[in-house]
C-alpha cells in the first residue's frame, strides 16, 4: 500500500492487518462518533483505496482527513456484507452516508383483523390490519377494489360486529344489504364460513394470484354446468369474466410465469431515485420508490445495490429473477440479474414502466415543492416573464386597465396591481370617465391612465414594472401616448386581445405591437388571462354599482320637493328603494320631516 502522509500509524497498521474478504468496515472520528459505513468484497482493497487515491469530491477528501479509527466486520458472502450495511446505516445513519428518505404515502389495500374482516383503501397502515400494496398507480387499486365489490359482497360498515352479538339480535338490516352490497352478515342471513371464504379469495388476489380464483372458477363452473346446474354456472362465469375484465386493465404478459422484480434507478446532482416492480404471476402487485441523499460521491453500482436490497427486504421479495437496467455492484446468492438490451421485449417494457414510476416520482416531488414554495414558484415566473418580453427588470408590480359602460352611460374604468403575481386590492382602484366622450373606448382609457401616473408622479409612488391594456392595438397606443410622449415615462406596455368570439386569443407587446408566441395553454398565457379576468370583474362590479345607485337616486328625483340632500338621507336610513315604498309615513318623517315624508309617501302610493 502507498503512504499516505497524513495517514496516523494507528489507522496504518490497521490497514495493513485487514483481511481480504467480504465484509462491512466502519470509519471513527476523534471523538469516537460513526461517520461512515462501507460495504466491500475485499476488506483490504477497498479500504486502502480511501488513502491511496487522489479523491475529486471535495466531501469525500473531508471525510477521509476526519477518519481517526477504522473498525470492520467480516460475512460469508458479498449479500451478506450488502445486508449488514444497510441495517448499520438505518440504525446510525452516519453523517457521510446516504440517506434514505421515503417515497410519498402509496395507499395500500387493507383487510382488518375482526372476526369479520372490512376491505379498504388506506394511505395509513395500523395494527390489526393486513396490508397489500403500496399502488404507486391508484388506477390500479381502484381497479382491484372495483372487482373485489363486484365479486365477493363484503360489509362497509364500520360498525364492531362479532358473533355473539349477531345471536343477539343487536343489528338491524341496513340499505347496503337491500341493494345487493352485502349478505347480512350482520343478521345472521350469512354464515361466518362463508363470510371469511369471501376474505380468503379477496387475500389470494390481492397477492397477485388472481389466475388461482379464476382456474376454481372455470374448472367449477363445467362441474355445474355438466350436472346441468345452469343457473349456478351462470354465475360463476359473470364472476371468471369479471377477473378476466380485471387482469386485462393490469396484468403484463411475461415470457415465463416466474416472479420478477424490476428495478430502475434515476439521478440528479444531489440524489438518486429507485423504483421496485414486484410482479407475481405476470401482475404488477406492488411498486415503490424510495431516493437517496448523496453525502460524498459514491459509485452508481453501490448505491443501487443499497437500493435493491433496501426494497427486496421490505417487501420480503424471494424473486430469483431481477431486470435491472444495469449491473449492482454486488450480487445476491441464487439470484438472476438480467439488463434487458433490445426493445420491443417483454422484460424491456418492464423495465420501461418501473423506469416511468421514476419519473412520476420526480414529477410529483417537484410539483410538491412548488405547491409548498408559491414565492419561489411566482420568482420563476417572473423571470419568465422578463425573458419572454425582454423586459428591463422583473415584472415584480404589474397594472391592469379596463373600461367598462352600455351605450356610453355610468362610464367607468378599473386598475388592478398585482405584485409578485398576486392580487394587491389595497392598490386596486376605481375611476368614473370624467372629462372623455365615454363612448370613445381610447379617450377613455387615456383619461384613466393620465389620472392614475400624473397623481403617482405627483405623490411620488413607485411606477409599475409592467402595464396590460385589456384590448388590443388600439388601447395599447392610447396608453403608450400618455405613458410616453405625455408624461415622459419608461413603462413596458403589452395587451390582452380577443378573437370575434370575444375570447382572449393573443397577448401583444412592443411597439409596433407584435403578437408573443403563447399558445393558450402555456402557463404566462393563463396568468395573464387571470390578471385580465380579475380586471375585468372589477370595473363590471363597479358600473353595476353605479348603474344601480343611479337608478335608484332617478327615482327619488322624480318627486317633487325632495333634493338631493333628502334623497341621500332616505336611501343612507333604509338602503333601497324597495324599503322606502314598504316604511310607513310616521317613518319617513322621522328622517326627512311630515311635509316631505308625506311627497314620498303619497307618490309611491299612487304609484303602486
Amino acid at each position: 500500500m502507498r503512504k499516505n502522509k497524513t495517514m496516523s500509524p494507528h489507522l496504518e497498521n490497521i490497514i495493513s492487518l485487514l483481511p481480504e474478504t467480504p465484509g462491512v468496515y466502519q470509519y471513527f472520528n476523534k471523538e469516537g462518533m460513526l461517520i461512515y459505513v462501507g460495504k466491500a468484497k475485499n476488506l483490504k482493497k477497498r479500504v486502502s483505496s480511501y488513502f491511496t487515491k487522489t479523491h475529486d469530491s471535495p466531501k469525500t477528501a473531508i471525510l477521509v482527513r476526519q477518519i481517526a479509527d477504522i473498525q470492520y466486520i467480516v460475512v460469508e458472502t458479498e449479500s451478506d456484507a450488502l445486508l449488514l450495511e444497510n441495517n448499520l446505516i438505518k440504525k446510525n445513519q452516519p453523517r457521510y452516508n446516504v440517506m434514505l428518505k421515503d417515497g410519498k404515502t402509496y395507499p395500500w389495500l387493507c383487510i382488518t383483523k375482526e372476526e369479520f374482516p372490512r376491505v379498504f383503501k388506506t394511505r395509513r397502515t395500523f395494527k390489526l390490519a393486513e396490508f397489500f400494496g403500496p399502488y404507486s398507480f391508484v388506477y390500479s387499486l381502484n381497479t382491484l377494489l372495483e372487482l373485489i365489490h363486484e365479486l365477493y359482497p363484503v360489509r362497509k360498515c364500520k360498525i364492531p360486529m362479532n358473533s355473539d352479538k349477531i345471536a343477539a339480535k343487536k343489528y338491524k338490516i341496513c340499505l347496503e344489504y337491500h341493494i345487493k352490497n352485502c349478505k347480512g352478515v350482520c343478521c345472521g342471513l350469512q354464515s361466518k364460513e362463508d363470510y371469511n371464504q369471501m376474505i380468503a379469495e379477496i387475500r389470494t388476489i390481492a397477492r397477485g394470484h388472481s389466475n388461482l380464483i379464476s382456474e376454481f372458477l372455470l374448472n367449477q363452473m363445467y362441474i355445474l354446468a355438466a350436472d346441468q346446474k345452469f343457473e349456478e354456472a351462470q354465475l360463476l362465469k359473470e364472476k371468471y369474466e369479471a377477473i378476466l375484465k380485471y387482469q386485462t386493465k393490469t396484468i403484463i404478459t411475461t415470457i415465463n410465469d416466474d416472479n420478477l422484480d424490476v428495478f430502475a434507478f434515476e439521478k440528479d446532482e444531489n440524489s438518486v431515485y429507485i423504483n421496485m416492480l414486484k410482479i407475481v404471476k405476470g401482475a404488477v402487485i406492488q411498486s415503490f420508490t424510495i431516493e437517496y441523499k448523496k453525502q460524498i460521491e459514491e459509485s452508481d453500482e453501490d448505491i443501487f445495490a443499497m437500493g435493491i436490497m433496501e426494497l427486496r427486504n421490505r417487501f420480503q421479495s424471494n424473486s430469483r429473477k431481477i431486470i435491472v437496467p444495469f449491473l449492482p455492484d454486488y450480487e445476491i446468492d441464487g439470484v438472476e440479474f438480467i439488463v434487458p438490451k433490445k426493445n420491443g421485449t417483454d422484460n424491456k417494457k418492464l423495465l420501461d414502466l418501473s423506469l416511468k414510476n421514476v419519473k412520476q416520482y420526480r414529477k410529483d416531488k417537484y410539483n410538491q415543492a412548488e405547491k409548498l414554495n408559491v414565492g419561489q414558484r411566482n420568482f420563476k415566473m417572473l423571470n419568465e416573464i422578463k425573458e419572454l418580453l425582454h423586459l428591463p427588470a422583473l415584472p415584480h408590480c404589474i397594472d391592469c386597465f379596463d373600461n367598462s359602460n352600455i351605450a356610453g352611460s355610468d362610464a367607468v374604468a378599473a386598475c388592478v396591481v398585482f405584485k409578485d403575481l398576486k392580487p394587491s386590492k389595497n392598490d386596486y382602484r376605481k375611476y368614473i370617465i370624467q372629462n372623455a366622450d365615454t363612448q370613445d373606448d381610447y379617450g377613455s382609457m387615456s383619461e384613466v391612465v393620465r389620472r392614475r401616473y400624473s397623481r403617482m408622479i405627483e405623490e411620488k409612488s413607485a411606477l409599475p414594472d409592467l402595464i396590460i391594456a385589456d384590448g388590443g392595438k388600439g388601447q395599447m397606443e392610447a396608453i403608450r401616448r400618455v405613458v410616453e410622449d405625455e408624461l415622459r415615462l419608461k413603462i413596458p406596455i403589452a395587451g390582452l386581445a380577443k378573437n370575434r368570439q370575444h375570447r382572449t386569443n393573443e397577448l401583444l407587446f412592443g411597439f409596433p405591437p407584435k403578437v408573443v408566441g403563447l399558445k393558450p395553454t402555456d402557463r404566462i398565457f393563463k396568468l395573464m388571462t387571470q390578471i385580465q379576468d380579475e380586471v375585468h370583474r372589477f370595473a363590471i362590479t363597479f358600473h353595476r354599482d353605479k348603474r344601480s345607485k343611479n337608478q335608484t337616486k332617478s327615482e327619488l328625483q322624480s318627486i317633487k320637493g325632495i333634493g338631493e340632500k333628502a334623497q341621500n338621507q332616505l336611501l343612507l336610513a333604509f338602503k333601497s328603494i324597495k324599503r322606502i315604498k314598504e316604511t310607513p309615513l310616521t317613518d319617513l318623517a322621522k328622517i326627512v320631516g311630515q311635509s316631505r315624508a308625506e311627497q314620498v309617501y303619497n307618490y309611491f302610493q299612487i304609484k303602486n
